[in-house]
């Protein structure tokens, strides 16, 4: 492990020492790894160790947006944190239909329009008492109808809001560290 001043720590791992004992030290370095402190693995084959790392872990696709109407975006409050509306893709559903669908059904407005693909992010999580990674797809989205909302109680979701561009980033220390990159990248196309 080198650091090179970008406080990433780094893990150098060859495919065959990573099969066997590289786990266990990959696995310790990700103890203390955050969105404020990133782990980069170099290899030379990364989907080979990415699959190799996350083959135990159920996989788990998913789809949403930020949607923007007038000057206001869309947000919702899960478990008592700020997140982005989307949802897991139905069997048979493709990414840009699974976030529509997701947006409608946990904000209770009808017809989002997608404009474009932002980014796709990864996490690990627990689900069901086991490892899981999700890999959710995100899209910027246009919405010109009624400004009225219905949360989706059941999901967890307690408060939907539109607010401004400003309280949109502004949920960044009240949020998860996946909506966070999401932000990075929405800003970034602005």
């Amino acid at each position: 492990m080198e650091n090179d001043g970008c406080d990433a720590k780094r893990f150098s791992v060859g495919e065959k020492k990573f099969m066997s004992a590289s786990k266990k030290k990959l696995r310790k370095l990700m103890e203390d790894v955050s969105i404020e402190s990133p782990l980069v693995i170099c290899c030379k084959k990364p989907s080979v160790t990415f699959n190799s790392y996350f083959k135990g872990y159920k996989k788990i696709g998913a789809a949403g947006g930020i949607v923007h109407r007038k000057d206001k975006y869309l947000v919702i409050e899960r478990n008592g944190l700020w997140d982005i509306p989307k949802g897991k893709i139905e069997k048979g559903e493709d990414e840009e239909t699974a976030a529509i669908r997701e947006v409608e059904e946990e904000c209770g407005i009808v017809g989002p329009v997608v404009d474009r693909f932002l980014t796709t992010t990864l996490h690990v999580f627990k689900h069901k008492g086991k490892k899981a990674l999700k890999t959710t797809y995100w899209y910027s989205m246009n919405y010109d109808g009624p400004i009225q909302t219905t949360p989706q109680l059941e999901e967890g979701i307690s408060k939907v809001e539109w607010m401004s561009l400003s309280e949109l980033f502004g949920i960044r220390n009240k949020t998860y560290g996946s909506i966070n990159e999401l932000l990075d990248v929405f800003e970034e196309q602005l």
